[in-house]
């Protein structure tokens, strides 16, 4: 089993100006190497560059730019140099699609977070030993890096990655050959509705409510953004002073802060459904498709004029679907799932809270409100969230029987 591991990292003042340094230099090889492709297909009949093209180009890059791109370690660089391809492979795989295709960009300082060294031993080293008080990382260019390892390393160490949140520094691990650590059977089986008003509902009736932290922090990101708005009107990008930098700061703390509260509440909301029950089901969810924006609807009698179509509601919708980060969690439920030994059943989202759990009857009409629901055949009322969750319940056995 794959795990991965995410520690904060603690840099003393040096070595933080050379991790900045160290993502600098891998962010201009990054830009670099996305202006080489684009020149070559414009201006030289269309050429394509591929990765191993730009690869074979690293060392004489390095000898020729040693104190900054010769400083640092070959493997994180080509790791950099396949992060761009993988860019232009999603790239065209959507042009291919019809879908919006999404060109590759450059990247800012700013924007560019994260060098990846690709094996443990080169370019870097994780010196975690059992008996040892303090557990560094050695990084090539940055030196031994003190890490705030808070639980135990299980498996082979595989890849390492070093990533700026705000003003933190933290270390990745991806680790292979995890033993897994099942927990005892309990004989329960569960399903679970996804929703905005209740961040989940259980078939066994129990509602999860739904923190939304963006909403409840939205008043204090709003004065920070307005503030950031308001210094880089009178500033150019070139011309920063103190204030503006410290109210960039003060909206990426808050957005940082935001997206932690929301990872810790997936985790126990998680870890409380894989210790109580051997099958979890869950509808499967397009989220992509769900917060998509809706399609303008051009005006027959008015050339140029456009009709409502619901864009404001929708948008507060999909803001609300966003906030709660659906996704994420049934990833971390899907990890935990499988680390404890339990299963994981997508089932069909189609009419989940549009059918009768008593009588399999499946009409629009049965949902009254967005709480409510009422069979029109045999008048069966309930929770519109609880029959989504049974009706879900209901297919995930269905599927297990197929399977048996």
């Amino acid at each position: 089993m794959i795990r991965a591991y995410k520690f904060i990292l603690r840099p003393t003042v040096q070595q933080a100006a050379a991790l900045v340094e160290m993502l600098r230099d891998h962010c201009s090889l990054y830009n670099g190497a996305l202006q080489e492709r684009r020149d070559a297909y414009r201006h030289v009949s269309k050429t394509t560059v591929r990765y191993a093209d730009q690869s074979t180009q690293l060392k004489e890059i390095r000898a020729f730019d040693p104190e900054c791109q010769g400083r640092w370690s070959f493997s994180s660089q080509q790791a950099t140099l396949r992060r761009l391809d993988k860019a232009f492979a999603a790239f065209f795989r959507r042009v291919k699609a019809g879908e919006r295709p999404g060109y590759p960009r450059f990247k800012g300082i700013g924007h560019f977070d994260t060098v990846v060294f690709p094996k443990d031993g080169d370019g870097c080293r994780w010196d975690s030993a059992p008996n040892e008080a303090v557990t560094r990382v050695r990084l090539q260019g940055v030196g031994h890096v003190r890490v705030h390892q808070h639980r135990a390393i299980k498996g082979r160490v595989k890849t390492i990655s070093v990533k700026r949140e705000g003003r933190r520094w933290y270390i990745m691990l991806a680790c292979d050959e995890v033993p897994t650590e099942p927990l005892p059977d309990t004989g329960a089986m569960v399903g679970i509705d996804m929703g905005t008003v209740h961040f989940l509902t259980t078939s066994d009736g129990g509602h999860i409510p739904n923190p939304r932290f963006l909403q409840t922090s939205s008043e204090a990101l709003t004065d920070a953004q307005r503030r950031l708005d308001a210094f880089t009107k009178k500033r150019k990008a070139k011309n920063r002073t103190k204030k503006h930098r410290v109210a960039a700061r003060k909206v990426a703390h808050l957005h940082a802060k935001i997206a932690r509260q929301r990872v810790d509440h997936h985790h126990k909301t998680a870890l409380a459904l894989v210790r109580d029950h051997d099958v979890i089901a869950h509808e499967r969810l397009s989220i992509a498709g769900m917060t998509r924006a809706p399609k303008a609807k051009p005006d027959p009698e008015q050339p140029g004029a456009f009709l409502s179509n619901g864009a404001s509601a929708k948008a507060g919708l999909n803001k609300s679907i966003l906030d709660a980060g659906w996704g994420q969690f049934l990833a971390i439920l899907a990890n935990k799932a499988e680390s404890a030994g339990r299963r994981v059943i997508a089932v069909d989202a189609r009419n989940t809270s549009r059918t009768c759990p008593e009588c399999g009857h499946v009409s629009a009409d049965n949902r009254i409100t967005q709480a409510k629901f009422q069979c029109t055949a045999c008048g069966h009322a309930a929770n519109a969230d609880h029959v989504g969750a049974l009706n879900v319940l209901n297919r995930a056995g269905l599927a297990l029987c197929n399977v048996a």
